[in-house]
């Protein structure tokens, strides 16, 4: 088997405990672990508007994956994965969502995938979703390397594409799949995201895929008013959205898990901390 993969290397300097986990624990499915939360809506609302101002296209989905994408970069551990029992760490940081051009029955779903080093700011990281989604919507003419990929596999017969994906897999445990296939997948990524909230659905907890190497799947919800006290007893409502995440805990322990999503919170308490750019991400062990 080939320790080298296109999309990250082996980490080396890891506790014993947890490089035994992906042998104890063999599937995404198997060390599937839940977690969900609500962010205020107010705070979002009020930037959302004074960018729009501005001239710059924000959404919930726009702040949320801006704030994961500085999570990771400033918590390294969250871009490994596991393959064939070995724990790798991402070259880059990616993320894969879907988008319905119209959100209705008879809809051709796509999926998009970016890539970005960490480092940037909401503003270039919305701008770069906006760019894509255009790409992918109004301005689309005939189907992207991923749809192709797809068409191909679909248009033969079931058991060969059985055997085909079969392959794939094979290929992919054993770091024999080609880097244009890997780059294409949406499957291979740090962290997958489904809008909800645009379909006027709460979140859900969305299963990992055992295809790839996707370890963080969220899922954001449609927003809703909760009733609650202030510190003084008195009842206030407010707007919240819930998301839900689902993880597969075998590359970082439980720890390293909390503290990342307690960054996760300030961000989105407060998404003008992702204006400034990241002089740097940082890199996670040898």
């Amino acid at each position: 088997m080939l320790k080298k993969r296109p999309d990250g290397r082996v980490v080396k300097t890891i506790p014993p405990i947890q490089k035994i986990m992906p042998y104890i624990m063999k599937t995404r499915t198997d060390s599937m672990n839940m977690y969900d939360d609500v962010f205020n809506c107010e705070e979002w609302d009020s930037y959302i508007k004074e960018k729009e101002a501005e001239g710059l296209k924000m959404s919930y989905m726009h702040i949320f994956i801006a704030g994961v994408v500085r999570m990771i970069a400033l918590r390294p551990q969250l871009n490994r994965f596991i393959m064939n029992g070995r724990v790798y760490t991402r070259h880059k940081i990616n993320v894969s969502f879907v988008v319905h051009p119209k959100l209705c029955d008879g809809d051709t779903e796509t999926t998009i995938k970016l890539e970005f080093e960490g480092t940037e700011t909401i503003q270039e990281i919305a701008e770069t979703i906006n760019r894509r989604v255009k790409e992918e919507t109004t301005d689309r003419q005939g189907e992207n390397g991923t749809d192709k990929l797809a068409k191909v596999l679909t248009n033969i017969p079931g058991p060969i594409i059985r055997f085909a994906l079969n392959t794939l897999m094979w290929m992919d445990r054993h770091n024999l799949l080609p880097k244009a296939i890997i780059d294409l997948s949406p499957f291979h990524t740090s962290f997958f995201i489904t809008n909800l909230k645009s379909l006027g659905i709460n979140y859900i907890f969305h299963h990992t895929y055992e295809f790839g190497t996707t370890g963080l799947f969220f899922a954001i919800g449609k927003e809703q008013n909760h009733v609650d006290l202030d510190k003084e007893g008195n009842i206030i409502s407010e707007k919240r959205m819930g998301w839900g995440l689902v993880t597969d805990e075998r590359f970082c322990d439980g720890l390293y898990f909390a503290l990342s999503l307690r960054q996760l919170r300030k961000f989105m308490k407060n998404p003008k901390l992702l204006e400034e750019p990241l002089e740097a991400k940082v890199e996670d062990v040898e």
